[in-house]
Order: C-alpha cells, then structure tokens, then sequence
C-alpha cells in the first residue's frame, strides 16, 4: 500500500491533496462527500502514462509484494524488502516519448 500511495502521490499529487483535505474537513461524511475526488485519484492512475508503463514493466515484483501482504496481514514490516524492490523497478521505469508505445522496460541494472 505505502508503494502504490508513494507512485500516485508523485504522479498525482494534486488529486491526493484534495481528496486528503476534503476527508480532513469532512470527519463525519467524507465517504459520501468525497467520492468524487476519490474517483478522480483513480482516474489519474488508471490514465498517467508513467503509471500505466510501471504497472506493466513492474508487474512481477508488485504481484510479490501483494501477495507477502497477503502472507503477512499480521506483520506487515516483513514486506519492507518486496516494497523496495517494487519503488527499485519504479524508479528505473523511464516515461516514453510517445504514446503509441505498447511495452515500457525497467533500466538494466547499473
């Protein structure tokens, strides 16, 4: 979870800050009153082209990584090592320059 909150902070930021103020000023009704701003977080990160390319080029260490949570519901700190992978692929995913591009690769290792 921390992985994927750390992705979309950096990539859309600006509809997590609302969503964040909105359930601040809204203790009682935020789940109704900020569904709107919720949907447009996951609009973003179903759109972002340098999140789709991470999903695609990282898929194998996020699957990991979920399924240790899965393993580990009790003890999630014994995740720390799938997270850093995942952020390690992230991080390395370049955005392309074109939006016709079917495949985004991780760098090689340096």
């Amino acid at each position: 979870m921390q992985a994927a909150l750390e992705i979309t902070a950096r990539y859309c930021g600006r509809e997590l800050e609302q969503y964040g103020q909105c359930v601040a000023a809204k203790p009682e009704s935020w789940q109704r009153d900020c569904h709107h701003l919720k949907m447009s977080i996951a609009q973003c990160t179903s759109a972002h082209p340098v999140i789709r390319q991470i999903r695609q080029a990282c898929a194998e260490p996020f699957e990991a990584f979920e399924e240790c949570l899965r393993k580990n519901e009790a003890a999630v700190g014994n995740c720390a090592e799938h997270v850093r992978r995942f952020l390690q692929c992230a991080e390395q995913v370049q955005p392309t320059r074109t939006s016709s591009a079917t495949e985004a690769q991780p760098l090689p290792a340096s």
